[in-house]
C-alpha cells in the first residue's frame, strides 16, 4: 500500500510516503510472474526468480531452526550469490544481518563482533580455519549451504513487518567502531526513491561491480530484486573485467563510486551503450563530468548525497549537472531537508549551516556498547544530523561545504582521522600527529598525517600495517618541528591542509 503527500517550503522540503513491507516481499510474486527471469548473474552462475524465492525460503527456514533468542547473523564473505542470500534470507526470518569486511584486520573484526553480537557468523573455509579460535560463533559456508539445502523451499512462518534487519558501522569522533541498525520500513521506503528519482523499474538489468559490504551496493543489488530486475555481480571490482560486461550482457543501469569512473577513463574505451549511472561518493567536478560524457556518450547520470545512517539525502540528475555542477542536488522523495544556524534559525537562501534530516529513511540509532539498547540519532520532532554542513540556493539545490568532524571521504568510503592519529601515536617518537584529508583527482580524498616527532614514514607505515587496513594507511606524511595551533589550542587543520600540498614527503 502507498500514499503520499507533497510540501514544499522555501529551506525545507518534505514527500511524505506511506508504506510498509519486507525488503523481501515481492520475491514470491516476481517468481509467479517470471519464473524463469534471471534473478542475479555471477561470473560462475546465474539463478532465476523461482529459484532465488526458494533459496531465501530455504534460509529463513533454516534461521527459525535455529531457535536463536539475539537472532542476528553475522556475513563474513566475498562478493556472490550466497552473500545476498543470507542477507535476504535474514531479513524474511525477522533476524538481523551484519556484514563484515574481509579487509578488516582480526582486531578491528572483533571489536565490531562485540558491538553487534551474532548468534551466527559464517565465513569461508579459509578464513573459517583462521578465526576460529579467536571469533566466537563462526561457521563455514559451506557446512551452512549444506544444511540450508535440507529445508522446505515455502516459507513456513511469516515474519511482523518493519523488523530491525540490519547493522553497519560508522566511526565516531575517537575513531572507535559505531554500530548503527537499520528496520525493514527505511529500505522499504527508500525502494520508493529508486522508482521516481532514479527512474528505475522491473525492466532493468544493473551492474554491481563494487563489494557487498558497501551499503551502496548492497542496497543496489537488494534494491534491484525488489523492483524485479536483473542483478549483475563482480567478484571484484576490475575496469577491464566491468567494462567487459558492459558491452557484452544488456546493462542498463550501474552503480558506482568516483574511483570506478577514473578506472574506466583510464582505459580511453569509449562506452556508447544507453546506461543509467547512479554514483555516490565524491563529488564530482565539471572536468571530470566532460570526461565522463566523452567516454559514456549516452548516459544517464544520477549523483547522490546521503550518509549510512541517513539514507538518500538529495539527487543530483544529469538535466542539472552541468548549469548546477557545484550541487548535490534537490531532496530525494520522502525527504525533508533544513538548513539551521548555530542559534537553531532556519537558514535563508546561501546561508551556510548545519543540514538536518527527516525522513523515514533514517536508522532506528545507534546500538550502546554491550549491543542491547538503541539510541535514536532523531530529535523530538524526527530530526537527525550527521553534521555536515552546506547552504540551499535560491532554486532550492543543496550545496556541501565540509564535513563538520574532519571525517575523510576516500573513494566513496569514509575515514576517521582519530583512529589513525591513535595508531601513530603509539610509537615511542612520536608526540604529537594529526591526521588529514588532501584533494585527489582519483580517490577525492586521500589520508596524510604530519607528524611532530622523530618516526620515519616507513616505520610508522609498518606501525599501520599492523593496526589498520591498508586503505586507511596514510599515503603522505609530512615531519613538522611544531604543530600550528588555532587560537583555542586546537591543532590548525586548515593550516597543516595548505603546508601538506606546498610541501609534502610521499611514501608512494
Amino acid at each position: 500500500m502507498l500514499a503520499f503527500r507533497l510540501i514544499r517550503a522555501p529551506c525545507a522540503f518534505l514527500i511524505e510516503v506511506i508504506t510498509m513491507g519486507n525488503i523481501t516481499e515481492s520475491y514470491e510474486t516476481s517468481a509467479k510472474i517470471f519464473p524463469n527471469k534471471i534473478a542475479i548473474h555471477t561470473n560462475r552462475q546465474q539463478i532465476n526468480y523461482q529459484k532465488w524465492s526458494e533459496l531465501v525460503n530455504q534460509t529463513a527456514n533454516w534461521l527459525h531452526s535455529l531457535d536463536s533468542e539475539n537472532k542476528t547473523i553475522g556475513i563474513l564473505l566475498p562478493n556472490g550469490i550466497p552473500f545476498l542470500q543470507l542477507f535476504a534470507g535474514a531479513s524474511k526470518a525477522g533476524w538481523i544481518a551484519v556484514p563484515y569486511d574481509l579487509k578488516w584486520k582480526t582486531t578491528e573484526l572483533e571489536k565490531r563482533v562485540k558491538l553487534s553480537n551474532p548468534s551466527i557468523i559464517v565465513t569461508t573455509r579459509e578464513i573459517y580455519d583462521r578465526i576460529k579460535q579467536i571469533i566466537p560463533n563462526v561457521t563455514s559456508l559451506d557446512d551452512s549451504l549444506r544444511e540450508i539445502s535440507r529445508f522446505e523451499v515455502n516459507i513456513i512462518r511469516y515474519t511482523q513487518e518493519n523488523l530491525p534487519f540490519y547493522i553497519g558501522f560508522t566511526s565516531g569522533t575517537t575513531g572507535n567502531p559505531k554500530a548503527f541498525i537499520r528496520s525493514q520500513d527505511s529500505w522499504v521506503a527508500s525502494f520508493d526513491c529508486n522508482r521516481i528519482d532514479f527512474e528505475i523499474n522491473e525492466s532493468e538489468h544493473v551492474f554491481i561491480p563494487g563489494a557487498l559490504i558497501h551499503s551502496h551496493f548492497l542496497y543496489g543489488a537488494i534494491s534491484t530484486l525488489y523492483l524485479g530486475g536483473t542483478v549483475y555481480l563482480l567478484d571484484k571490482f576490475s575496469p577491464i573485467e566491468g567494462h567487459s560486461w558492459i558491452q557484452s550482457y544488456p546493462i542498463t543501469t550501474m552503480y558506482v563510486v568516483p574511483t570506478m569512473i577514473e578506472a574506466f577513463l583510464k582505459q580511453g574505451v569509449q562506452i556508447n551503450k544507453f546506461i543509467k549511472i547512479l554514483s555516490s561518493g565524491a563529488k564530482w567536478s565539471e572536468s571530470s563530468k566532460m570526461e565522463i560524457y566523452r567516454i559514456f556518450p549516452n548516459i544517464t547520470m544520477y549523483e547522490f548525497y546521503g550518509a549510512s545512517e541517513l539514507s538518500f539525502i538529495t539527487v543530483l540528475s544529469d538535466r542539472d549537472g552541468m548549469q548546477k555542477a557545484a550541487s548535490v542536488g534537490k531532496p530525494c522523495y520522502g525527504v525533508e531537508v533544513q538548513i539551521r544556524l548555530q542559534d537553531q534559525c532556519l537558514a535563508k537562501h546561501k546561508e551556510i549551516g548545519k543540514i538536518y534530516i527527516r525522513s523515514r529513511l533514517v536508522i532506528d540509532g545507534y546500538l550502546d556498547h554491550a549491543g542491547k539498547d538503541v539510541h535514536s540519532i532523531r530529535d523530538e520532532e524526527g530530526w537527525a544530523t550527521v553534521h555536515d554542513i552546506g547552504y540551499f540556493d535560491e532554486d532550492g539545490y543543496l550545496y556541501i561545504i565540509g564535513r563538520e568532524q574532519n571525517m575523510i571521504l576516500y573513494g566513496g568510503i569514509n575515514i576517521f582521522p582519530e583512529e589513525i592519529e591513535k595508531v601513530i601515536s603509539l610509537h615511542p617518537d612520536v608526540e604529537e600527529v594529526a591526521v588529514i584529508g588532501l584533494p585527489d583527482s582519483y580517490w577525492g580524498q586521500v589520508v596524510a598525517a604530519v607528524v611532530k616527532g622523530k618516526g620515519s614514514p616507513l616505520e610508522l607505515k609498518r606501525l599501520c600495517k599492523k593496526y589498520l587496513s591498508s586503505y586507511k594507511i596514510p599515503r603522505k606524511w609530512l615531519f613538522l618541528s611544531e604543530m600550528p595551533y588555532t587560537t583555542s589550542g586546537k591543532i590548525a587543520r586548515a593550516e597543516l591542509i595548505k603546508q601538506m600540498e606546498s610541501k609534502v614527503t610521499s611514501d608512494e
